[in-house]
């Protein structure tokens, strides 16, 4: 990238002043969505590091339910404790909970839109909700806790 053009009339040189090419920085553009998690939550942790490693689209922040963030982000709905669901907060504010607040993330997945034709199959939508909250409300016994780095200060 070039820094400046001068031009010296005492020996008629043009000299270019260049500056090594620095790739600019990712932009600090606050993601459009951000997803509450239960960071306490091995299953949790688990399929957060597992959806960071399939996605492409770095347009959702997870964020911590026990940071102060989440009580931020959350408001009102925030109820101290376990979470009984994931939330996605949309910029507007909007909040989908439970599979709702995955179901906008599949497209950005491998095998994303795959996942998104079977909710269309009949009867699968139902059984899919039907697992996610069972699987919220058992999720400590049959899998078990982390510690949690993103606690409330």
């Amino acid at each position: 990238m070039l820094d400046s053009l001068s031009w010296n009339d005492a020996n008629g040189t043009l000299t270019v002043m260049d500056r090594e090419f620095i790739q600019p920085e990712a932009q600090s553009v606050e993601p459009d969505r951000v997803l509450i998690y239960d960071a306490q939550c091995r299953l949790c942790v688990t399929a957060k590091e597992g959806v960071e490693q399939l996605g492409k689209s770095p347009d959702v922040r997870w964020v911590p339910y026990q940071s102060d963030e989440a009580v931020r982000r959350l408001g009102v709905e925030y109820r101290a404790g376990r979470p009984d669901a994931a939330v996605l907060v949309e910029q507007d504010g909007t909040m989908k909970k439970g599979l709702d607040a995955f179901l906008p993330l599949l497209p950005g997945l491998r095998g994303g839109r795959m996942l998104q034709a079977l909710m269309r199959v009949p009867l699968m939508s139902p059984l899919a909700y039907l697992i996610y909250r069972l699987i919220a409300r058992y999720r400590y016994r049959w899998f078990g806790s982390v510690g949690c780095d993103g606690a409330k200060d």
